[in-house]
């Protein structure tokens, strides 16, 4: 079931190409190709294509390798080096057939080379064919790190999120937060209500919490039965704490009812928050283990509230 949507949305999403170049009339080439089937976006700069990326996230970026300022090598290196941006598929174009170039541009991760000037046909079979890999890659990936019962990531792709966000924010100097979550009181529920029920209960309470964490960046994942973890980059703890308690007013407004709880005649949820500046001698686990103290300290003093600290 979960494949079948998976594959039914992307039908329906329309890919988004961005066009780096300092030439005008090359821009101007490539978009009267591509925008009757592409979201086209436009940059004239590597630091106005990074910008770019990082607001709409491209499929396909089709790079020029001579630019004043920021070269396309540079913008292709920053790119693959943030988790955010590092599956954009990037196609070099450029005006010189040069071997050491292309095997630069390779090992830095591009996926073809264009040569100007622009063949319409061979250009049009390279980009579309990058697009399709890039879909499929992207729905396969997709399908291995979710949960098929919650429709958020699974803990797999939480435990490959988490170091990545934790290198994204040593390098630009940002804190990162964690919270864990937990349903108050999940086994009463499944056995008064039975698993079926307890299974469209945790649906909807995963969508409510994702619905709250809506960064691009954020995650939200099952961690396990009836626990949840979301990552939050770039995130003090004032602002975790106040995100875990809206992910716990969202919970309550569903409003699920829950005979056997003892704090509320509906599902709630307890959370723990853990907040650092990582550093390269600290260490992920920590933080992990310290949101899940904090969680454990909700539950204690009462549950359906949230407990924090900083690092």
């Amino acid at each position: 079931m979960l494949q079948t949507q998976l594959l039914d949305l992307a039908d329906d999403v329309k890919g988004k190409i961005l066009l780096v170049d300092d030439q005008p009339t090359n821009i101007k080439i490539l978009h009267q190709l591509f925008n009757k089937e592409f979201d086209m976006y436009m940059a004239t700069t590597g630091k106005q294509a990074l910008e770019v990326c990082n607001n709409v996230h491209p499929d396909v970026v089709l790079l020029d390798i001579e630019m004043p300022g920021m070269n396309g090598f540079e913008v292709c290196e920053a790119l693959k080096s943030d988790p955010r941006t590092a599956n954009t598929a990037i196609i070099f174009i450029t005006a010189h057939f040069d071997e050491e170039q292309e095997v630069k541009g390779f090992q830095l991760g591009a996926v073809d080379f264009i040569h100007k000037p622009i063949n319409s046909i061979i250009t049009t079979a390279r980009v579309q064919n990058q697009f399709l890999l890039k879909r499929h890659s992207d729905l396969l990936r997709a399908i291995a790190l979710q949960d098929s019962l919650t429709g958020v990531a699974n803990r797999r792709q939480f435990e490959r999120s988490l170091p990545d966000s934790w290198r994204h924010c040593i390098r630009h100097h940002q804190p990162m937060s964690l919270v864990m979550l937990d349903v108050d009181f999940f086994k009463r529920y499944n056995d008064k209500y039975g698993h079926q029920q307890g299974d469209d209960c945790l649906r909807s309470v995963a969508q409510a919490i994702r619905g709250v964490a809506g960064r691009p960046y954020d995650l939200v994942a099952r961690y396990g039965g009836e626990e949840f973890v979301c990552i939050l980059p770039d995130t003090n703890l004032d602002g975790a704490l106040s995100i875990a308690q809206k992910m716990i007013s969202a919970v309550q407004d569903l409003a699920i009812e829950h005979a056997e709880s003892t704090i509320s005649d509906s599902v709630t949820i307890s959370a723990g928050v853990s907040t650092i500046f990582p550093k390269l001698d600290s260490s992920w686990e920590h933080v992990l283990n310290e949101a899940d103290k904090q969680l454990y300290l909700a539950k204690k003093d009462g549950r359906n509230q949230v407990k924090g600290t900083s690092l």
